[in-house]
């Protein structure tokens, strides 16, 4: 058996390659095995600076449908065990978007209360400020741009609220096979405010606060509707077009990502996924799966598709883990999904405001 300063020795010479043959990741869990960085230190402590975070926003009582997307974050990063930063060149661009201009780093979870919605959005709206408030490590490119591992859908509420205090109000390419746009009073019953913010109502109330353009659109929309000629009425008015699921079958991917990339022309986007997007047989893991989705090769064909658009900001939400199979089935597609989020902005850097 190897002394202690014998491991210690081969500890040292243990290169960024040899990685994966030494039984993958160790240490603390971090998306992709990239480095953690306190980002909610005070003020008075030294934080590392970065260009891209990951957050993690474990929330998910504004489902209204299975919970357990709380455990969404470490989910996805439990997905991307198998991706080191050093061996993560791209089979169909050649490019290792870890090794580029920018700092990628992951900020670990949001500190939320479960026990009460307003508090904890609240919570999450002072995390997404603080962590895009620090200066970013390219100087050229002030403002640092954040991916949200969600959790339920309302967390991308107070991402856009951030994300429009350093690039203003964006166009929103939403991923899902809900709209999402519900009036609080349809989704919610109107029985309080409280009950008004969910996961089917924060588009309509992004589009009340006004950090939504009218150049939005949803892609893989398939779910039934409340009310049929309201709900396509209301979407219209929050500023918003719809890809549905099944237009797929008839534009293919490339259809579809000129459609993306038409509508948010000129302006700076926000990405979202919602992971129920994609088909139950390959996204089992989320709160309200809705059969005749998309496969995974094709959602991660149309995002690798949406390179030269400024990304300000992105999340992959509702990922619920305990609904997923012995494979990590979502786990991986969410992971992955990232990663092509992550593409995407080191691609296309955007200049924003501190």
């Amino acid at each position: 058996m190897a002394s202690r300063p014998h491991l210690a020795a081969l500890a040292n010479t243990m290169t960024s390659q040899s990685w994966m043959f030494f039984g993958g990741p160790s240490g603390l869990m971090s998306y992709a095995n990239l480095p953690y960085v306190q980002c909610l230190a005070s003020d008075d402590q030294d934080v590392d600076r970065y260009d891209i975070a990951i957050v993690g926003a474990p929330f998910d009582t504004g489902v209204t449908a299975r919970p357990g997307a709380r455990f969404g974050p470490n989910g996805i990063r439990a997905g991307s065990r198998r991706i080191a930063p050093e061996s993560a060149w791209s089979m169909y661009t050649g490019r290792n978007s870890f090794l580029e201009w920018a700092k990628i780093v992951d900020c670990g979870d949001a500190p939320l209360t479960f026990l009460d919605n307003t508090v904890a959005l609240k919570q999450l709206t002072k995390t997404h400020k603080v962590i895009s408030s620090r200066e970013a490590n390219n100087t050229e490119y002030p403002a640092p741009r954040i991916i949200t591992l969600g959790g339920d859908h309302t967390t991308t509420l107070p991402a856009l609220r951030s994300t429009y205090d350093h690039f203003g109000a964006v166009s929103v390419i939403h991923f899902d096979s809900h709209i999402d746009t519900w009036d609080p009073e349809v989704l919610g019953g109107g029985i309080s405010h409280y009950a008004g913010v969910n996961h089917g109502t924060f588009l309509h109330i992004a589009h009340e606060e006004g950090l939504v353009l009218n150049s939005s659109i949803h892609a893989g929309i398939r779910a039934p509707l409340a009310n049929k000629k309201y709900d396509l009425k209301h979407d219209k008015a929050c500023g918003f077009n719809i890809i549905t699921a099944r237009e797929l079958d008839r534009i293919g991917t490339q259809g579809v990502i000129d459609k993306l990339k038409e509508r948010t022309a000129g302006t700076k986007v926000y990405i979202s996924v919602d992971i129920d997007v994609l088909d139950p047989a390959y996204a089992p893991a989320t709160g309200t799966a809705e059969v005749g989705g998309w496969t995974t090769r094709e959602l991660l064909t149309i995002l690798d598709g949406l390179t030269g658009i400024e990304v300000v900001g992105g999340d992959v939400v509702e990922v619920s883990p305990i609904y997923d199979n012995r494979g990590e089935t979502t786990q991986l597609a969410a992971a992955e999904v990232v990663h092509s989020l992550i593409y995407l902005m080191v691609e296309t850097p955007v200049k924003g405001k501190l």
